[in-house]
């Protein structure tokens, strides 16, 4: 009997316990996470609604019913119509287009040059760490707005301007947050046994400093899409935004900012607000799971 007991143990001993990948267990935290579950639906949910537009709704945006002037919402207008008879819920769902676009290119774009300058900064260090900090605090102490506005005064309004401006004026601090991150890893063993074995340092670069950087590059990025819709949406109110009549979301807004129309035309400017601030929210949603996620020290 004791010696069955014993083979039984054994045997038990040698069969392999399977733990569930650390994608599996990455996706396991995140659907535990009710507010990123309900941010990645409202994107999920937007977003398609956005792109099949013309299947959404049957008009068109700068169609026309001059049967129907700030009407409110009803069966044939399920949002209302605007001053000069235009579905709401058309244009809210054709300037989501121009306004997610913006958002993604542009963080695309900031990303792109902060992850290059903050490797080049945070990698290598000396001279070339000291020009690009002292870079970056001058852009970071100097007002944006008023950087926009050159361009603008130069280039007009254009949603192409608003995408490089937003883009290209928004990098100094994705590069600190990205140098500071390479800063940790450049000193790792594994990263002093690559160089021993002669690895060129851009061969490190690619290989194994910034697939370590990308978990940062995501939640990065999904954090200041939402901050560059909102900044677009504050060029709108101030004319400097995309221009009538091609709609977004920040000249939907701004079109309403008079008190009789806020007063007496709420669906010019209650749809159109909470769309946008539940795409900002969302995306805070899932950016702040993200990074839950990826930082260790932030796990519960």
């Amino acid at each position: 009997m004791s010696v069955q007991a014993a083979s039984s143990t054994d045997s038990a001993q040698e069969i392999p316990i399977e733990r569930p990948s650390l994608a599996a267990q990455n996706m396991r935290m995140f659907l535990r996470n009710p507010g990123a579950v309900g941010g990645l639906a409202f994107m999920l949910a937007i977003t398609l609604m956005v792109i099949f537009a013309p299947w959404v709704t049957p008009f068109e945006p700068q169609e026309i019913d001059v049967q129907a002037i700030r009407k409110p919402p009803s069966v044939e207008h399920l949002l209302g119509t605007d001053l000069t008879g235009r579905d709401m819920l058309t244009r809210i769902l054709y300037g989501g287009r121009v306004s997610l676009l913006i958002g993604l290119l542009a963080v695309i774009i900031r990303t792109v040059i902060g992850l290059v300058l903050g490797a080049v900064s945070g990698y290598f260090g000396g001279v070339a760490d000291f020009l690009i900090q002292r870079v970056v605090d001058i852009m970071m102490n100097f007002p944006t707005i008023f950087l926009l506005l050159i361009l603008v005064g130069i280039f007009g309004p254009t949603p192409s301007m608003l995408l490089v401006g937003l883009g290209a004026l928004g990098w100094p601090p994705d590069t600190r947050v990205f140098r500071g991150q390479i800063l940790s890893i450049r000193e790792l063993d594994y990263i002093l046994a690559a160089r021993a074995i002669g690895t060129t340092n851009w061969g490190i670069i690619r290989q194994h400093v910034m697939p370590n950087v990308m978990h940062l590059v995501l939640v990065n990025m999904t954090l200041n899409i939402g901050v560059v819709i909102i900044a677009e949406a504050g060029l709108s109110f101030l004319g400097l935004g995309v221009q009538p009549p091609t709609p977004s979301w920040g000249n939907l807004l701004t079109s309403s900012n008079n008190l009789t129309l806020i007063q007496r035309f709420w669906w010019l400017w209650v749809p159109p607000g909470l769309v946008l601030v539940g795409t900002v929210i969302a995306l805070n949603l899932i950016g702040d799971a993200l990074r839950d996620i990826f930082d260790p020290r932030r796990r519960r």
